[in-house]
């Protein structure tokens, strides 16, 4: 009787120690597993509708999905549009906290800055701003030091104007087009200038505040530069058809920071790919997610590599033949 009194204790133990282990292994033992039981809240807010912040807002969520963060599975996205309105901005901020997201994703330079006024605490991983050091999100660029962090979308600006000599080497006056409310335009109409008076070029400023504004400024340029510059402006951006409705019938070409104007009529870029920047701004979301990283330590990102792309509907319309020895890739317009 006590030997089997003992056996059942032994296996009773043995049983115990075998549930136990079943326990153990249910267990997240790192932070790639510990997402599989939680749903996260990742608040995406953009500026406008446009084209390159539509890329940059899919490429951000295609590279979360890629690393396991699947929307309506194990995150709950809530997407909201400013539509370049400051007001907004700040409801959907507020938005944000009260539903205590665990991340932000902004998208363009205001939103990224109102959503940085709005909280010090809740990650932030931005893209399309093209210097977050003088957007004052960052302490800089190498070691942000703050909640924000994310992916530049800084053009090659002196190889920017290079091409424009390239294709229209009597250039002396540039006309540049840019909303005068947005700190990375002008930034890059800063380094346009630059650039530009190295080479003995005049750089000739048109701003405007909204979309109303675009053919004014396009019309206060004609007859006095060769070319249009536009950086990657989200205003002028948005209204690319009304610029080239002023600029293409006086042959006047325009050049631009990114693809999206290129495709939507404008003549040629050194292009900028916003859905890889927002690849690449998910991905750094998907490392903050997992608890690899924080956004303070995470050094700003930029593209690396560049192409030129050029408009063949343009091309043939502005009537101009590119040098033999310039490496393209023609887009047609939409």
């Amino acid at each position: 009787m006590k030997l089997l009194f003992k056996g059942l204790l032994v296996s009773a133990f043995a049983t115990l120690l075998a549930l136990s282990g079943c326990w153990d292994d249910k267990k997240p033992t790192d932070a790639s597993s510990a997402q599989t039981s939680k749903v996260f809240k990742v608040g995406v807010a953009q500026l406008v509708e446009h084209e390159a912040l539509d890329a940059a807002n899919k490429g951000f969520v295609d590279a979360l999905a890629q690393r396991g963060f699947v929307k309506d599975k194990n995150v709950k996205f809530d997407f909201q549009n400013a539509q370049a309105d400051q007001s907004n901005l700040q409801n959907i901020a507020q938005k944000f906290l009260i539903s205590k997201v665990d991340l932000i994703g902004a998208i363009a330079t205001p939103v990224a800055q109102t959503m940085a006024s709005a909280t010090r605490t809740i990650p932030i991983v931005a893209t399309a701003i093209t210097d977050f050091e003088s957007a004052k999100l960052v302490k800089s660029n190498e070691k942000p030091g703050t909640n924000v962090t994310g992916s530049s979308d800084m053009t090659p600006i002196p190889a920017l104007l290079d091409l424009i000599l390239k294709i229209y080497p009597q250039t002396k006056n540039v006309g540049a087009i840019y909303s005068s409310g947005e700190i990375n335009s002008q930034h890059q109409v800063e380094q346009f200038k630059q650039a530009a008076s190295a080479r003995n070029i005049e750089v000739k400023e048109a701003t405007v505040s909204n979309v109303n504004d675009i053919q004014q400024a396009a019309q206060s340029l004609i007859g006095k530069v060769e070319v249009i510059y536009v950086p990657t402006d989200n205003i002028v951006a948005s209204a690319i058809p009304a610029l080239i409705k002023i600029t293409e019938p006086v042959k006047l070409p325009v050049f631009t920071g990114e693809s999206g104007p290129v495709k939507g009529g404008a003549f040629a870029s050194i292009a900028i790919d916003y859905y890889e920047l927002g690849k690449t701004a998910g991905n750094m979301a998907a490392d903050i997610l997992e608890g690899k990283a924080k956004p303070e330590d995470m050094p700003i990102r930029f593209q690396e590599n560049f192409k030129t792309i050029v408009n063949g509907t343009t091309m043939k319309n502005l009537e101009v033949k590119l040098p033999e020895n310039l490496q393209y890739e023609v887009v047609e317009e939409k």
